[in-house]
């Protein structure tokens, strides 16, 4: 498996850094709007409907459409940890159903002092097409690096105060 690992220092608390990323509508902000992002659904583990934090559990069914081209693309993930302690929290998601053969994404959240949050991205992945795409699996970054860098730099943009 080939990873790709990004990390952000955010000047706000790990308590708000957490919450935002605890619930869907963080993904929505999180994500450019090329991506036509839909989330179709989203149930926590007891089938609750839109809950408001996604535990360990969950799952969203969302939709992307890169560029509006070509027909949307379904994205099933599954929240399979999530743990929280004094001065750090993490959740890991596993897409159960996309366009990648494996993509596990672990979210990481450090306290760096009382107002600051180093947010760490890490995806283990394996690109589509097979032989083809696992040769291909180190260019991954080319394409996840404009998605994380405008992820870090929204994160930093709502939640700086």
């Amino acid at each position: 498996m080939d990873t790709y690992d990004r990390r952000v220092r955010v000047n706000a608390p790990l308590d708000r850094v957490w919450e935002f990323h605890s619930a869907g509508d963080g993904l929505v902000a999180l994500t450019p709007d090329w991506m036509h992002l839909r989330i179709e659904e989203a149930r926590g583990p007891d089938g609750e409907l839109d809950p408001d934090v996604l535990e360990a559990g969950s799952t969203v069914v969302a939709t992307v459409q890169p560029f509006g081209v070509g027909p949307r693309q379904r994205w099933v993930s599954d929240i399979v940890a999530r743990e929280e302690g004094d001065d750090e929290a993490m959740f890991r998601d596993v897409m159960r159903e996309g366009p990648f053969p494996h993509w596990e994404h672990t979210h990481r959240f450090i306290a760096d002092g009382p107002d600051a949050t180093i947010v760490e991205d890490s995806v283990e992945y394996e690109l589509p097409g097979g032989p083809v795409g696992r040769a291909a699996g180190p260019l991954g970054v080319v394409g996840f690096e404009p998605m994380f860098r405008y992820r870090h730099r929204t994160t930093k943009k709502l939640l700086e105060a």
